[in-house]
């Protein structure tokens, strides 16, 4: 799912103001939603993961690693940013905290799309891929963060790596 520009806007308009104004630990994500006047479906970037994954990959192994061709273009683009869900989980350091539990929930929806491709790839233990698989989506990211923009493609490279690995013996 993309976020249309408009809306986006919106959000990162109205978390600015708030965080800025009361901080990010004084602020919850329903209260940037309401102000952003933003559906909270707009803040959960799995859908866009998923279909892209869908769209590019013609193999459920192809779909995991399309994963990270989608990243490279992310990457690549000057307004990136890095993840969002990622920066408030570290700067909040506390899942109890509101806004770093929507973060910490935001997560794990990204990990049960990675278990389900991992099932329709047919991988062995997919809870643990899945967790595995997430450490190098976010590793990738925030490397690019640091300015390496081919991050994407190392990372993919240890993916094909990690998939041969939970690949069911035969």
């Amino acid at each position: 799912m993309t976020v249309e520009p408009a809306a986006r806007q919106r959000i990162l308009d109205s978390a600015y103001d708030l965080f800025s104004r009361r901080g990010i630990r004084a602020v919850g994500i329903e209260e940037v939603i309401e102000r952003a006047a933003v559906a909270k479906a707009t803040l959960w970037t799995h859908g866009w993961v998923e279909a892209e994954a869908r769209k590019r990959g013609t193999t459920p192994e192809g779909r995991l690693l399309a994963i990270f061709d989608l990243f490279d273009e992310w990457f690549h683009r000057r307004d990136f940013e890095g993840c969002s869900f990622v920066n408030v989980m570290l700067e909040t350091a506390d899942a109890e905290h509101p806004i770093g539990r929507a973060s910490a929930e935001h997560l794990e929806n990204i990990r049960s799309v990675l278990r389900s491709l991992a099932e329709e790839a047919g991988l062995r233990d997919t809870d643990e891929f899945a967790r595995s698989f997430h450490i190098l989506m976010k590793g990738s990211i925030v490397q690019a963060a640091e300015g390496d923009v081919e991050a994407a493609k190392r990372a993919q490279q240890m993916a094909a790596d990690l998939i041969e690995k939970y690949r069911q013996p035969t």
